[in-house]
């Protein structure tokens, strides 16, 4: 509870910078986190704080400054474990900038992200972090919002939309997903990943066709298999597998993500198919379940400290821009960060474990 001052009322910024015999602007500097000051000053200030029990007004500082402080940030699915992992590298880059992160649950339904949206909008928040739940049903109201507020589209983008956007090169990582697969001895693949309604699910496909024509690997129409990111749909198109591949199935089954490829782990024993001896797998993200799998999982490892950090970066150049009227249609950002395959024991070829 806020301590009374001298005069009956809450305690003034002048009776903390009067106790800790400092100025009033270096009180301030130093409760608002910017600006230059010694440990040491530092230390008096917050303690003389802390005595008197003077607590920063969020509003009338939002209120002088025309912004709160906070960014909103939508995902597709707190539920998946990627997700939840990308949601903490931001929050701690937000943190090390002195903001605080407002998250949203999409329930990858494009209508309830628009809603989500627009109440982040309605809460003045300074700026919105969003990874679009559909490629194109998220395109107005993502464009909507970023017409308003400095938007940034992160892992996944929505083609069309005037926005800056970070993520991973997915084209390239599957490149060298195929080409570990290759090297281990894999002459056909099977792709199983999530109906191409997001840019990830698009680019990875494409990706893994791609290097695969490229090298010559057999790929049925067949053997791509697309529904959800779940460990069922990765059980269930294993089932698939075995049941429309009289010869047994491919090589190597490629996943789009870590949780259809323990699914695709989990029913291959269950089929009695040794993983990697008979097919190798892989996963996509490295998310904390991947090395505890049985074997444990050969992954592309998705950098997202680096990618919240990029995400932070240019929230901040696009307000600032913004501020200054500079932002201009068609000059945004498009940063696709290079990923590296993290191997493991679920594929044969050798490599960094």
């Amino acid at each position: 509870m806020q301590q009374r001052g001298g005069n009956g009322g809450r305690v003034t910024i002048a009776e903390v910078a009067e106790r800790a015999g400092v100025s009033t602007a270096t009180v301030s500097r130093v409760l608002s986190g910017r600006g230059q000051a010694s440990a040491e000053m530092r230390r008096r200030v917050q303690k003389a704080a802390d005595d008197l029990g003077y607590r920063v007004n969020s509003i009338a500082r939002a209120l002088r400054n025309s912004r709160t402080d906070t960014v909103g940030m939508v995902v597709p699915s707190i539920t998946n474990p990627f997700f939840t992992s990308l949601v903490e590298s931001v929050e701690h880059a937000l943190g090390r900038e002195g903001k605080e992160l407002f998250l949203c649950d999409a329930q990858s339904d494009p209508e309830v992200e628009a809603r989500r949206l627009a109440s982040l909008v309605a809460r003045n928040v300074d700026g919105i972090i969003v990874s679009p739940s559909h490629g194109t049903a998220s395109g107005p109201a993502v464009q909507e919002t970023a017409d308003r507020l400095p938007l940034v589209q992160l892992d996944r983008f929505v083609g069309g939309t005037d926005t800056d956007w970070v993520g991973v090169d997915d084209i390239a990582a599957m490149r060298q997903v195929v080409d570990h697969l290759h090297e281990g001895g894999a002459r056909s693949a099977a792709f199983v990943g999530s109906r191409l309604t997001n840019s990830s699910s698009e680019q990875r496909l494409e990706g893994f066709r791609r290097r695969a024509a490229d090298l010559g690997m057999a790929v049925r129409d067949a053997w791509i298999l697309l529904d959800d990111y779940t460990v069922e749909w990765g059980e269930a198109a294993v089932a698939e597998l075995a049941a429309g591949s009289p010869g047994g199935p491919p090589d190597a089954i490629v996943c789009a993500d870590d949780l259809i490829a323990l699914g695709v782990t989990r029913a291959c024993r269950a089929h009695g198919i040794d993983v990697p001896g008979r097919v190798q797998v892989t996963g996509f993200d490295n998310i904390e379940f991947a090395r505890l799998g049985e074997p444990a999982l050969t992954t592309v490892d998705q950098p997202r400290d680096r990618i919240a950090a990029e995400a932070v970066r240019l929230l901040a150049a696009a307000a600032e821009a913004a501020a200054g009227g500079d932002a201009a249609p068609g000059s945004r950002a498009h940063i696709a960060l290079v990923p590296h395959l993290v191997v493991r024991d679920s594929t044969r070829a050798g490599g960094p474990r």
